[in-house]
């Protein structure tokens, strides 16, 4: 897959950090509500930026 199509899953995963809570989770008062999404959400977002920033290269100026 592109690199396009990663980075728009996190903008996805984003989304749904903000739309779950405040719909789907809305009447969950405990703590593993919706910080246990956003804990979840925040793995999620560290995995694709390591997956999308693993081929970079460093370029050399010599």
């Amino acid at each position: 897959m592109k690199r396009s199509k990663w980075i728009w899953l996190v903008w996805a995963v984003v989304l749904l950090s903000y739309l779950v809570p405040y719909t789907l989770l809305s009447d969950v008062s405990r703590w593993y509500g919706s910080f246990l999404f956003w804990a979840v959400a925040g793995v999620a977002i560290i995995a694709l930026n390591v997956f999308i920033t693993t081929d970079f290269k460093e370029h050399s100026d010599d």
